[in-house]
């Protein structure tokens, strides 16, 4: 029995939108499961209501509001809030769909660096554009960290404007690595349940037991890791939106 860790991964079309030149534009399973991302945070929000004494979909709206709203103001400040709407989006988005691609024979769209990378020169734009909007020159004061000797200043400089250019490279990749190792994990250690199983019969589904065990703590793990990364996504969109909103600081 082949274990195939990468097939899950694979995008496959499920249905042709159209042609622009030689290339195909169709509609995917990763298409798919983005829809099916934001069709469930929208009727979270829509179904949450307003009532005084909060049901459970209304709690779990509020709680996120709440959590997201007090991570920009501890860490970007009253200020910062301007930029909520973004930043919860983007923390529901990668929360939903990872927490959706947990769940067995479903596509995980967090796993595709094309898509974190996306979503991390989103922020690297809004971060640069809003910074020089709004505060001009002063904010490549960010590029000159303060009380630093004339002397190994031109080499500070250089280290803080290559780290910020490659803000969207780590931004991105730790998503994107994060979920793409953990799905693998899982799936080799369930793949070998069931190699065990069918190959030695009775003796191989008691010696699955171990695996079997490892395979539900690696998936509690991952739910924990599939909250735990939406969370790091959104906390870094804030710090980086913090440099564009108070430059030098």
């Amino acid at each position: 029995m082949k274990i195939d860790p990468i097939h899950q991964f694979n995008i496959e079309p499920l249905f042709t939108l159209g042609h622009i030149g030689n290339h195909t534009i169709a509609f995917t399973n990763s298409s798919l499961y983005m829809l099916v991302a934001v069709a469930i945070i929208t009727l979270l929000m829509l179904a949450s209501g307003s009532q005084l004494v909060p049901g459970r979909l209304q709690s779990v709206a509020e709680i996120s509001y709440e959590f997201v709203a007090s991570t920009i103001r501890s860490t970007a400040g009253a200020e910062g809030m301007k930029f909520f709407p973004l930043i919860f989006s983007l923390f529901m988005f990668i929360c939903v769909s990872n927490l959706v691609g947990i769940i067995p024979y479903t596509f995980t769209v967090s796993s595709h660096l094309i898509v974190t990378v996306g979503l991390a020169l989103l922020v690297f734009f809004t971060v640069l554009i809003y910074g020089v909007a709004k505060n001009g020159l002063k904010f490549f004061s960010i590029f000159v960290p303060h009380g630093v000797p004339g002397y190994i200043l031109p080499l500070v400089m250089f280290i803080e404007i290559l780290s910020f250019f490659l803000r969207p490279v780590s931004h991105s990749i730790r998503l994107f690595a994060n979920m793409l190792a953990g799905h693998i994990a899982l799936k080799v250690f369930a793949g070998f349940v069931a190699m065990l199983g069918f190959s030695l019969g009775a003796i191989g589904w008691v010696g699955g037991v171990l695996p079997l065990a490892l395979t539900v703590a690696l998936y509690a793990l991952e739910i924990l890791v599939a909250f735990l990364q939406a969370y790091v996504f959104a906390i870094l969109t804030c710090i980086y939106l913090n440099d564009a909103i108070h430059p030098g600081h």
